[in-house]
């Protein structure tokens, strides 16, 4: 029987394919603006739409502009920082090792979900959910590896950035879901969509500050290409609403596993598009993602 938590199912897949469109455009966007302004244009063409959001769920709704308390900061702050520590984190290991190498690494990142959603929040997951966690994750990593790689794992330092990545990308999920569950005496959307507002104006101001000291003619350049930036700004903002949608009804730990078909929504668009064919081990790496999934979805 249909029930309202269920959704967090069809608002993750929507939020992986808005993923995958925001991420090819910030990477066309990267060469112009660097990875820095490339990242900053989520956050600064994603925050007026998230506003637009919001706008639209409190006219629908009839809800009030919800009144925070002192613990809804902390997990934003969390959930927020968290996000930009983990970005700055990623692009240090794929510096310093393979991005092939530095992917699977990231991709524990639903593991470690799990682990700090439990403790933080106590999100309760059951022996199925964790073993469908990691058949997933097994999948993730045996899709993302290539011939040769495995030698980029024995260097310490790029193995403890890409953990340390995927685990800041961890607690950013757990604290976004933990801000969005204290927001008080509204419907989960406007809790979702305006704990986005927030999250978004916190990350546009540090990563402006940021760039301001550091290379102000960046955030010129943002400016000059404000139609693209535009553009996947807003997709940026409506894969976040999804996300957070998600995030709103289910542990984060289900919406970052569920999330893991972004994998095979890449591997699709490389086959269709670019006519690249899938290895037997990426074949079987996919088959691992869709088992791991379908037992989430399903238990």
């Amino acid at each position: 029987m249909f029930s309202i938590a269920s959704l967090w199912i069809p608002f993750t897949i929507v939020a992986a394919l808005g993923q995958v469109a925001r991420n090819a455009m910030q990477r066309q966007l990267t060469g112009p603006l660097g990875t820095w302004g490339a990242t900053n244009i989520r956050f600064l063409f994603g925050f007026p739409f998230s506003i637009v959001f919001f706008a639209v769920v409190i006219f629908a709704s009839g809800d009030a502009v919800p009144t925070l308390g002192l613990v809804f900061w902390p997990w934003l702050l969390l959930g927020a920082l968290s996000q930009i520590l983990a970005t700055g984190l990623m692009l240090a290991a794929m510096n310093d090792r393979s991005f092939v190498v530095t992917t699977a690494y990231l991709k524990t990142e639903a593991i470690q979900t799990a682990i700090f959603g439990f403790v933080f929040l106590g999100d309760h997951l059951t022996t199925l959910k964790v073993v469908a966690i990691l058949i997933a994750t097994v999948g993730v990593v045996v899709t993302a590896l290539r011939p040769g790689a495995e030698k980029g794992f024995v260097s310490l330092k790029p193995t403890l950035l890409g953990l340390f990545a995927a685990a800041a990308f961890a607690l950013s999920a757990v604290g976004f879901r933990g801000a969005i569950i204290v927001v008080p005496g509204v419907s989960f959307v406007t809790a979702a969509s305006f704990t986005l507002v927030l999250a978004l104006g916190v990350q546009t101001l540090v990563l402006t500050i940021y760039l301001l000291a550091r290379a102000p003619q960046v955030l010129r350049g943002i400016l000059r290409l404000w139609k693209p930036s535009m553009l996947a700004g807003f997709v940026g903002a409506f894969s976040s609403q999804f996300w957070f949608l998600a995030f709103a009804l289910t542990a984060a730990a289900n919406v970052r596993t569920l999330a893991l078909v972004e994998v095979l929504f890449a591997q699709a668009v490389s086959y269709y598009s670019f006519k690249q064919p899938l290895s037997a081990r990426e074949l079987f790496g996919i088959l691992l993602i869709v088992i791991g999934v379908a037992m989430l979805v399903a238990v």
